[in-house]
């Protein structure tokens, strides 16, 4: 165990609701507990068995009562952080819980650090840090397929695998120190051959998670899509339809959308954060040209643009503008008001290079292949893959390619052998930091400070 301080806080998230929790954890959460909750029927805390659930009193210290409740009872090292854990229920609502938090506080408690029971779980060697991520990955995630991912990674999907190249790299290291242990044997050459083998193979091994890295990236934060388009062409309509709901505001009023709308919408379990932009025009209105400029910086920077084109009507200057937006990028063109008169041919977007679909969102028509293309746009994710979930895991899977590389480059060179285990050891600290058997205080604490007070 830690050995540190107990600790308390609100597990459950602010507003009102049927139940609040408060979580204690650590070495004197039991008797914590047991000077703020009295059980139905006297019992006593802690001669209660563990994984005890019992219905009582939370109390201030003249025994008025707070609020009733049930107490659960998690003893060491059968818990969520290895340590003594109790959690109490109690009504929801913003003052049952901060009051039942209150007390855990004057009697002992201090309150959580965010993030700290999850800290702790790792700490105890219950998860590793890889499974840790992976806890706020399952609270934060936005579709099933997401959530799917992040609880093969809490299971301990990913550090199987990156556990299994360890233990390669490990093998070879240990192959290396025996023939440098025994200097005056010849060194074998086909030894060396298969160490070289098996580095080549964690490098391509550890390749295969950095192919994965955006895709990690997409379904823990959604994939950046930008609705562009002039005024009054349905860029609201198309966020309400792919949202399923009245998202933004339509009126036949131009520039009626001043500021960019974000919604998720779901496509075959990859989150889309969708952004409906103000209308791209000329425009005297200070506010509107804000909007206006934004609108070009989302589509500038989005990993998918949804333009749309009114081709009921002329195209104008505004429209050729958005076509230059669509250079070189990821795109889908809508041709909507299908069920107007066609006034523009499809031929006008002919040198756009990007699928192009003709739609009516008003009356629905064409919306299904609008949504197929946008899913082939997508593309196909394999959710029972490992993937790289960050920007530091992926510097940290890099710099271990560097490392195996610079080893492969020692045999090459043939400038010795135990500069070969030189390199490898470096490998294997970058991918013990992966996992959290080697890690920093700083970056501990950077990680855990994205959770929640609570978790």
């Amino acid at each position: 165990m830690t050995g540190e301080d107990t600790i308390s806080a609100i597990s459950t998230p602010p507003g009102e609701g049927g139940i609040g929790i408060v979580r204690i954890s650590g070495d004197n959460a039991i008797e914590i507990a047991e000077k703020i909750f009295v059980a139905a029927g006297g019992k006593k805390i802690s001669e209660l068995p563990d994984k005890s659930l019992i219905f009582g009193h939370i109390v201030e210290e003249n025994g008025e009562i707070v609020d009733e409740g049930i107490l659960l009872l998690m003893r060491e090292p059968k818990s969520y952080t290895r340590e003594n854990v109790v959690e109490i229920q109690c009504h929801g609502g913003s003052m049952p819980v901060r009051s039942v938090l209150r007390r855990t506080f004057e009697v002992g408690a201090r309150p959580a650090e965010r993030g700290e029971f999850t800290k702790r779980a790792f700490l105890n060697g219950r998860i590793d840090l890889s499974q840790a991520q992976a806890v706020l990955d399952v609270i934060q995630s936005k579709t099933s397929a997401a959530l799917k991912v992040a609880q093969n990674n809490l299971a301990g999907q990913t550090s199987k695998k990156i556990r299994e190249i360890r233990g390669e790299i490990l093998n070879a290291v240990a192959h290396i120190e025996a023939m440098t242990d025994f200097p005056e044997e010849d060194i074998d050459e086909l030894a060396i051959s298969e160490i070289d083998e098996k580095i080549s193979a964690q490098i391509s091994n550890i390749e295969k998670f950095l192919e994965n890295q955006s895709t990690g990236r997409i379904l823990r934060e959604g994939l950046e899509t930008a609705i562009i388009g002039k005024p009054n062409v349905g860029k609201s309509s198309l966020l309400n339809f792919l949202a399923k709901t009245e998202r933004a505001i339509v009126t036949d009023i131009p520039g009626t959308t001043r500021d960019s709308i974000e919604e998720f919408i779901n496509i075959g379990g990859i989150p889309l954060k969708i952004v409906d932009t103000a209308g791209i025009r000329n425009s005297d209105n200070v506010v509107e040209k804000i909007g206006i400029e934004r609108a070009k910086n989302y589509a500038k920077n989005a990993e998918l643009i949804l333009a749309i084109f009114d081709t009921s009507r002329p195209l104008t200057g505004e429209d050729e503008e958005i076509f230059e937006l669509l250079k070189n990028r990821n795109a889908i063109i809508i041709l909507n008001k299908s069920d107007l008169p066609q006034i523009v041919p499809p031929e006008k977007f002919s040198n756009i290079d990007a699928p192009k679909i003709s739609l009516s969102i008003k009356k629905g028509d064409g919306t299904g292949e609008l949504l197929k293309i946008i899913s082939e746009k997508v593309g196909k994710i394999d959710f029972e893959s490992a993937f790289v979930r960050d920007e530091r895991e992926a510097d940290l899977l890099r710099r271990a390619i560097k490392h195996l590389s610079d080893a492969k480059n020692t045999i090459t060179l043939n400038i010795g052998i135990d500069f070969v285990s030189i390199d490898l050891h470096s490998a294997l600290e970058c991918l013990s930091e992966l996992t959290g058997d080697s890690v920093t205080e700083d970056v501990l604490n950077e990680i855990f400070s994205k959770f929640c007070i609570g978790k």
